[in-house]
């Protein structure tokens, strides 16, 4: 059995099921969890404070310009405050393990160091991604028009976040439509058996009236889960984990787990320094 880990959760500027998503928390084995919002949790993750924490969960949703602006700090461009940056930053040279789940890979979209810890190509609307113009990302389910889909998750490889999980399970739950150049950089860790065009998923929410009007989006990547990193941290990253379907499912607790378990590991930090 692994040992405890204490593990800051980060959430707020989005909605979730509060009660569902704490009862999931606590039935993670070996992790103590303290959940703190925005933009209190900027405070917390300060080097004095975070170094009392093993992983950092992301499941806020920041940054984004003419949203949250209250509970974020960011000002009217979605850039984080001065203070957040140098804590973020210095977090990713420490080596400091983080996993995101669902909404928390859309935030800071106008901060580039987001962008890399994330290492998601998901897009709020159209816009520039690594110099080449792309659509804006769709997503089905959620708090959309939709009911979340249903799909079954399949191993891409061997890892420690997959331990237990090795034949796949099946989750009901908010995925996305996004570019697939991102996985040159990342490690595949789950596939998605679900059709990712964009006839299936609704376009996306903040982008302008007529773009989403015209909206269309080429077929788009089936990777749900990740693992990469970002300078000295390691990172995984699951779009999946919106509501409770996906946090009473004991197959994605014990993804969760694992995910959380690595990242802290000295083993994963490792790995992650000696990344390009």
């Amino acid at each position: 059995m692994s040992n405890s880990i204490n593990v800051l959760v980060v959430s707020k500027g989005h909605d979730y099921d509060h009660n569902a998503f704490l009862a999931m928390l606590e039935a993670l084995p070996n992790i103590n969890a303290t959940l703190v919002e925005q933009p209190a949790a900027q405070a917390v993750l300060q080097p004095e404070h975070a170094a009392a924490y093993d992983a950092i969960l992301f499941y806020d949703m920041s940054g984004i310009p003419g949203v949250g602006l209250t509970h974020d700090n960011a000002d009217d461009q979605g850039q984080p405050s001065d203070a957040y940056r140098r804590a973020i930053e210095a977090l990713v040279a420490k080596g400091t393990g983080m996993v995101l789940l669902n909404h928390a890979t859309v935030s800071w979209p106008h901060w580039p160091l987001w962008r890399r810890i994330t290492g998601s190509s998901f897009m709020l609307k159209q816009g520039e991604l690594n110099g080449t113009v792309v659509p804006g990302s769709g997503y089905r389910g959620g708090h959309g028009p939709h009911p979340n889909p249903t799909l079954r998750l399949k191993p891409a490889g061997q890892h420690p976040v997959l331990a237990g999980i090795e034949e796949g399970f099946e989750i009901t739950d908010e995925i996305y439509l996004k570019t697939s150049d991102f996985e040159a950089n990342v490690v595949p860790l789950l596939r998605g058996d679900y059709d990712f065009v964009a006839s299936n998923f609704t376009p996306p929410p903040l982008a302008p009236a007529e773009e989403q009007a015209a909206w269309d989006h080429p077929p788009g990547s089936d990777l749900i889960v990740w693992a990469h990193s970002a300078q000295n941290s390691p990172v995984v990253v699951s779009d999946v984990g919106d509501g409770p379907p996906a946090y009473e499912n004991p197959a994605y607790q014990r993804m969760l787990s694992n995910a959380l378990h690595w990242v802290a590991s000295a083993e994963a930090r490792s790995w992650a320094s000696a990344r390009p």
